[in-house]
């Protein structure tokens, strides 16, 4: 049976490591922070200081970034709008070698339901 798009989330969290919002908050100065969600998306509002590559654009562009190259042992907070995304996005970086990459749980839309800043 083909797996379908919340499938292929469900196994991604399996192999990643998924923060909270909280601890996403506290983290955010000693980590990169990578908005996957589209461009209009990012537009319209994101956490502050986060550097936008899209999910589907994310393997062809993150190692000519200049924020991310050479930089694989940096934490790295990745989301999205609701934590779909952003799972595999986290997973497909850490087989890429970024070892400290983490997903936040429940997106942009859980940062913002909990008062945090918006840029």
């Amino acid at each position: 049976m083909p797996l379908t798009a919340m499938d292929l989330v469900t196994q991604a969290k399996k192999h990643i490591v998924e923060i909270d919002v909280t601890a996403a908050k506290n983290a955010l100065e000693a980590s990169l922070v990578l908005d996957v969600r589209e461009p209009a998306e990012y537009a319209a509002g994101h956490l502050p200081g986060a550097f936008n590559i899209p999910r589907g654009v994310l393997e062809f562009k993150i190692d000519s970034h200049p924020d991310f190259q050479d930089k694989h042992d940096a934490h790295i907070i990745v989301y999205c709008q609701t934590g779909g995304r952003s799972a595999l996005a986290t997973e497909a970086l850490n087989k890429m070698g970024f070892s400290n990459a983490v997903s936040m749980a429940g997106g942009f839309k859980a940062w913002a339901e909990s008062g945090n800043e918006i840029v």
